[in-house]
């Protein structure tokens, strides 16, 4: 794909005006508080993965509703017991928790590891998911991104960015976690909802958030055809007239709203000629993060010219451990 977005330089400065509704904060306090107020943790056992250097288990929490949401949870072999800094992790688009055996990274660098199973999703790319999404909604594209729409309160991401916070919550609700030493790390859709978490949860220590979806919305649908954005455009041309109320909707989990509230440092990444998750989108939730946190927090991005979706692929992942290494530390 070539270059198809604003210059570089361009980009550096493109912090765009908001669109948030008046009431966002109470909004999101009230779904924090309903969510809280049950217990976090519903379940906890060992798995047997056949690996002798990491141990395993298959939490489930409390989601939004109380819904159970399914996680892996994975520590450096012989360690339980031993308070570790901790990783959440959130998936891409359209995958779930996957195996057991694929995401070895963050518990061989030390930390205990959350991946959290996406509601619903999990059949379109990896190896599959286990969280069912028992809501459903009135008429939606194939896909994730127009579920429940119409409705603010009973849209697909506004459930699954409470899912996100209650995993946060979760890890640090274990015994040998420090609960003061929990970061989040995400890619495209799993990047989104990092942000969301950071804007939603003062208490997290760092982010990775790696060619971030769901960030200015309105612009990606301006310059980009792609999926999963293209399943709104899609949705727009058969459900005419209903644009008003989506973007009312779509601005209460845009993560450019919420990452402005953030107060952790962040790793961004961006590649310049992505489609899915165009370059000014993620500028946008990059320069706009932090800027209603005293002082404003410690933020980076990785410029990957030539890359397309995939980003800095391991090479990022590399940069990240040394990163959230360097954060902790400091």
């Amino acid at each position: 794909m070539a270059l198809f977005d604003l210059p570089l330089s361009a980009l550096k400065e493109y912090k765009p005006e908001t669109y948030e509704a008046a009431d966002f904060e109470q909004f999101w306090a009230g779904h924090l508080h309903a969510a809280r107020s049950t217990d976090s943790i519903l379940a906890c056992d060992p798995v047997e993965t056949g690996l002798v250097t990491v141990d395993t288990w298959d939490l489930i929490f409390a989601g939004d509703a109380g819904h159970p949401i399914r996680a892996w949870y994975t520590r450096p072999a012989g360690s339980k017991g031993a308070r570790l800094p901790a990783v959440v992790e959130f998936a891409g688009y359209g995958r779930g928790r996957g195996r057991t055996l694929e995401r070895l990274t963050w518990a061989s660098a030390g930390y205990a590891h959350l991946i959290m199973d996406t509601r619903g999703q999990g059949s379109q790319h990896g190896t599959g998911g286990d969280t069912a999404d028992p809501v459903g909604s009135e008429p939606s594209h194939p896909g994730f991104l127009t579920r429940g729409i119409l409705d603010r309160d009973d849209y697909y991401y506004r459930r699954l960015i409470i899912d996100a916070v209650r995993a946060v919550d979760a890890v640090r609700a274990l015994a040998d976690v420090d609960e003061a030493a929990v970061s989040v790390v995400g890619g495209s859709q799993g990047g989104g909802l990092a942000l969301a978490v950071a804007g939603l949860v003062p208490e997290i220590r760092a982010v990775i958030a790696n060619v971030p979806f769901l960030s200015h919305i309105p612009r990606a649908l301006d310059i980009t055809d792609s999926d999963p954005y293209g399943e709104l455009v899609r949705y727009l041309s058969v459900q005419r007239g209903n644009e008003d109320q989506v973007f009312h909707t779509l601005s209460y989990i845009d993560a450019m709203h919420l990452a402005r509230r953030a107060q952790a440092p962040a790793l961004f990444s961006v590649g310049l000629r992505d489609v899915v998750c165009p370059p000014s989108t993620v500028f946008a939730a990059f320069n706009h993060y932090g800027a209603l946190a005293a002082g404003g927090p410690e933020k980076e991005i990785a410029i990957y010219p030539w890359n397309n979706h995939e980003g800095g692929d391991a090479v990022q992942l590399e940069k990240g451990l040394h990163w959230l290494r360097r954060q902790l530390s400091s």
